[in-house]
């Protein structure tokens, strides 16, 4: 037996486990403030999601393959593409569903994990989480400035300005960014240095995914092994990382002390036993009903997003629901 994966079983491995990341996440339920399979919102409903979630599949197994063509010496590490995949699955996630931006941040997570992914898996068939965030870091290393000029495509195209808001530095809705990042030979790693501050998905692309690795996994595979139930440990991850990153997302829209609030709401209700005591499942759903009542401006987005590349780990590690 060969000692890794082929191209096409590395893809199509990659493109399950990121799919299926994507429609696990979505579904956890109560998960306080977003869509999930018990809670449409005003705009966006679970099957937009759901949608979005399948849509990704292609650009997650292409960058797999690529990665794979990378790690076998077909291709340079700066030609696997990032950028321009995920601009193509920012596109189809659009395409496929009329709910506006429902897995942007996802696909930005997502992607490099599947393009280092593809390159663990052309040495070997089984990946190693540790080797793994040392390939992400290598794989992020060496995206190029065009990378950068596709994921800023990719946020104008799915992400309204009043999410997005105003920046004085590589502004995305700011025409002259794209002239900047060519001109200073800008790559990913040195754009999401500037943004790191605001927001947690730059923040992951430049500490090589520590929230994810070092928070949102752990808590997701100490959660699934306490309760054997996925759902719980999904919305118990999601509390967890949301309990000590406060959200980005909720952050830009309504401000520091409110993402900190919502932090400490997350934290109540796990110690309260989170969905495995009927006290701490009460003060899940008063969460969930609080954050809605607020009409968006306390969405945790951006945490939504790390439960989900959470998730892909477990997946790839071989956990099969």
């Amino acid at each position: 037996m060969s000692s890794a994966l082929s191209r096409e079983e590395a893809g199509e491995l990659v493109e399950r486990c990121t799919v299926l990341a994507a429609l696990l996440e979505v579904s956890g339920y109560p998960k306080p403030g977003n869509v999930h399979r018990t809670r449409d919102s005003a705009q966006t409903r679970f099957e937009h999601f759901l949608a979005g979630g399948v849509a990704i599949d292609s650009a997650m197994r292409t960058l797999a393959e690529r990665g794979h063509d990378a790690g076998t010496g077909r291709l340079d590490i700066s030609q696997i593409g990032l950028g321009p995949q995920i601009l193509r699955a920012a596109q189809d996630g659009l395409s496929w569903q009329r709910g506006g931006n429902v897995n942007l941040g996802v696909v930005l997570l997502l992607a490099p994990l599947a393009a280092a992914s593809g390159l663990c898996l052309s040495k070997s068939r089984h990946v190693d989480l540790p080797q793994l965030r040392q390939t992400l870091e290598t794989a992020i290393k060496g995206a190029v400035p065009e990378d950068s000029v596709g994921i800023y495509r990719a946020i104008r195209a799915a992400v309204p300005p009043r999410v997005l808001g105003r920046v004085e530095e590589l502004d995305v809705l700011d025409d002259a960014a794209f002239d900047r990042i060519r001109e200073e030979m800008l790559a990913p790693l040195q754009v999401f240095e500037e943004c790191r501050g605001r927001d947690s998905i730059c923040g992951e692309w430049v500490t090589s995914f520590s929230t994810t690795f070092t928070l949102g996994y752990p808590a997701l595979k100490e959660a699934l092994q306490r309760s054997g139930d996925i759902n719980t440990a999904v919305v118990h991850a999601f509390l967890r990382i949301l309990s000590e990153v406060p959200d980005s997302l909720i952050e830009r829209k309504s401000g520091r002390e409110a993402a900190l609030e919502v932090s400490r709401m997350a934290s109540d209700a796990l110690k309260r036993g989170g969905l495995i005591d009927p006290e701490g499942r009460r003060a899940v759903l008063e969460m969930d009903e609080t954050l809605h009542g607020a009409g968006g401006d306390l969405n945790p987005g951006t945490t939504a997003d790390l439960t989900a590349a959470s998730i892909y780990l477990l997946l790839l590690e071989g956990w099969r629901p």
